[in-house]
């Protein structure tokens, strides 16, 4: 499959299902290599099936993102298979809501280690297993790291966390040719945000949100995807918002 983006080898993490699903099918309908990671080793080989089944080129790769190893190996694989990575695209998350009192130090942990040492992980298996010359890392970051939404102290903290790791390591990272921008998606009822929001907080949501309506998986993915193409090749540091307008409003 040729494109816009057929020299480039893109590792995905969370892209099983959601926002990473949509974001590696965009990625190699403009001609991507993709690698497809996710925990769950069946969900994964759908989407890579799904893509290969399109004419596109993709790998299933299994790996908790938590586990720096296993985050190598993936992008290992992934270089052996396509070449050189070019691009990462940090999305995996774990998430937990609930009030500040409850969080516990178990859940606390796993979603640090999902939502930002993942995103350290990724950037290394970028630097070691990519391409010389201009590289690109995308981060997934939220309305909530710069809006107070109750509940969401944890999720808030990891979020927040990425916003700041995306502008230091463009700055850390620029000079040595990787633009590092991060993409931050309104509410979009994907399956996994699905698990820990209802009906009614989606319907607040669309309620708070300017446009009036949900965002979709696909307009996420556009974003990313342009974010990694050409046109954004003097775009680095900068937080994407991809959100109907809810960051300019109070949640």
């Amino acid at each position: 499959m040729t494109g816009e983006l057929s020299d480039q080898v893109v590792l995905v993490t969370g892209a099983g299902r959601g926002i990473g699903r949509a974001a590696a099918e965009r990625l190699a309908t403009l001609g991507a290599a993709v690698g497809v990671v996710d925990i769950v080793a069946e969900t994964a080989l759908e989407t890579a099936a799904h893509i290969s089944g399109k004419g596109g080129r993709a790998l299933a790769l299994t790996a908790d993102v938590a586990d720096r190893a296993a985050v190598l190996r993936a992008a290992e694989t992934l270089a052996a298979a396509f070449g050189p990575l070019t691009s990462i695209v940090n999305d995996a998350v774990w998430i937990r809501y609930g009030p500040v009192e409850g969080v516990d130090e178990e859940v606390l942990d796993r979603m640090l280690a999902v939502g930002v040492k993942a995103a350290f992980w990724g950037v290394q298996a970028l630097l070691i297993h990519g391409a010389q010359g201009q590289r690109v890392v995308v981060n997934i970051a939220s309305p909530v790291a710069s809006l107070g939404m109750a509940n969401t102290a944890a999720y808030t903290a990891v979020k927040g966390a990425i916003v700041s790791l995306t502008r230091q390591m463009a700055v850390e990272l620029g000079p040595r040719g990787v633009r590092v921008n991060a993409v931050a998606p309104g509410a979009v009822p994907t399956p996994g945000a699905r698990s820990v929001v209802d009906d009614a907080g989606y319907a607040k949501r669309r309620a708070q949100t300017p446009l009036g309506r949900l965002g979709e998986e696909s307009e996420i993915a556009a974003a990313i995807a342009f974010l990694i193409g050409p046109d954004a090749g003097f775009i680095t540091g900068e937080v994407l918002h991809v959100d109907g307008g809810i960051s300019v409003k109070s949640m």
